[in-house]
């Protein structure tokens, strides 16, 4: 095979990179190692950005999402007993976040490009890059047992943090920046309708919870757990007592209970690899970078990086300047570090830490303070929650 530009992943970022060059004539080819269905089902992130919702509109997949998405305009923080709101919109100059599951959005990626018979193949084995240094790199892969090779002109690894993409550049053309945190969420999806409009973020003694929702009649909440948890030990009744517990505060109010229909622990991880760019080989979401879920960053992430990749790949195409390509990893780590940064921040305002001490527990009330008190704290929360604005 013969393609432009060969995509490996179809994730957030491999599909939306791919659907971006097709709107601008640009040919590609996406692998995936798993099968559609997986993909159209596993549940992921599900706050998506003012950006992103942009984005997606732009490109004319996102009929769906204004149609089921739930937009928010605040969040609460919930500590010492107490609830504080604070409003994003007003707080940001009118942006806001959508609540619209990740799997959704690959759900109506999938279904764009098979719309126009952009190539796209699942359940491939055995992808093996070669010569992303040369002009002429090529993907190998089988299918149904068949050996395929595919020529190209460029590579977009976007196949996530344990793909092959990244593994595929030398050791030491690369810098990785990352820390593990002493901690995990349990998350589960519960059959109950919300009993809040917007998301809920407890910092508690005993730990950390979050309140969130995936659509009007599912609810999506987390726990703080140590990083080794074992799902055995959590019951559902064991589950709903401890979020009873970190959630409630003085104003009555208690989430909805019902039958639980997923329930999983996530280990939790800040991640940079610098460059994103080696040859002909360009990373591209959690193939380049990771961020702890505090801060509802990952997809978003992904989706700065492929507006950025797929107006380079466009303009080399339209007119041979490769100006875009150099600059692409430069241009999208200032983003990368201003979101692990806050991220970070959120993570550690929020969690218990193993071994805090007092001293370090009365800091963070001070941070939670004023930031409910400071409209300037509050705005920098804000500004950064519903995502900085693309540069023009």
């Amino acid at each position: 095979m013969r393609t432009q530009v060969a995509i490996v992943g179809a994730g957030p970022a491999g599909l939306l990179l791919a659907h971006l060059l097709h709107r601008a004539g640009v040919e590609s080819v996406v692998l995936e190692s798993r099968s559609r269905a997986h993909c159209e089902q596993r549940i992921r992130a599900g706050v998506l950005e003012q950006g992103t919702v942009d984005t997606l509109d732009e490109s004319g997949v996102a009929d769906r999402l204004h149609r089921e998405g739930l937009v928010h305009h605040g969040i609460e923080l919930r500590f010492g007993g107490r609830s504080h709101r604070l409003d994003l919109t007003a707080l940001s100059g009118g942006r806001s976040i959508t609540v619209y599951g990740q799997q959704e959005v690959v759900k109506d990626l999938i279904a764009a490009r098979l719309a126009y018979g952009g190539a796209l193949h699942f359940d491939v084995a055995g992808v093996r890059l070669e010569g992303i240094e040369s002009t002429r790199p090529a993907v190998h892969f089988t299918q149904a047992g068949q050996a395929q090779r595919i020529e190209c002109d460029l590579i977009a690894g976007c196949d996530g943090f344990h793909g092959v993409c990244r593994p595929s550049i030398p050791a030491a053309a690369l810098t990785l920046h990352q820390r593990e945190y002493p901690f995990a969420w349990l998350g589960i999806l519960a059959e109950a309708a919300p009993s809040r409009d917007e998301l809920v973020y407890a910092s508690h003694p005993r730990g950390f919870a979050l309140f969130s929702m995936r659509s009007p009649r599912v609810t999506r909440l987390y726990l703080q757990v140590a990083p080794d948890e074992s799902l055995d030990e959590w019951t559902d009744e064991r589950i709903w007592r401890e979020l009873h517990t970190r959630l409630e505060a003085d104003d009555g109010w208690r989430p909805n209970e019902g039958p639980i229909l997923e329930q999983g622990v996530t280990g939790m991880r800040s991640f940079v690899a610098e460059p994103m760019r080696h040859g002909r080989l360009f990373l591209a979401g959690d193939a380049a970078h990771i961020v702890p879920p505090t801060g509802a960053k990952g997809l978003n992430l992904a989706v700065a990086d492929v507006r950025v990749l797929a107006a380079a790949i466009a303009a080399f195409y339209r007119g041979g300047s490769t100006a875009g390509l150099d600059a692409y990893s430069e241009t999208c780590l200032r983003r990368v570090w201003r979101a692990e940064h806050f991220s970070w921040w959120m993570t550690a305002m929020l969690h218990r830490f193993p071994g805090d001490d007092t001293f370090h527990e009365r800091l963070q009330r001070a941070q939670l303070e004023y930031v409910v008190s400071s409209r300037a704290a509050a705005a920098s929360l804000a500004e950064n929650y519903v995502g900085l604005p693309f540069a023009p």
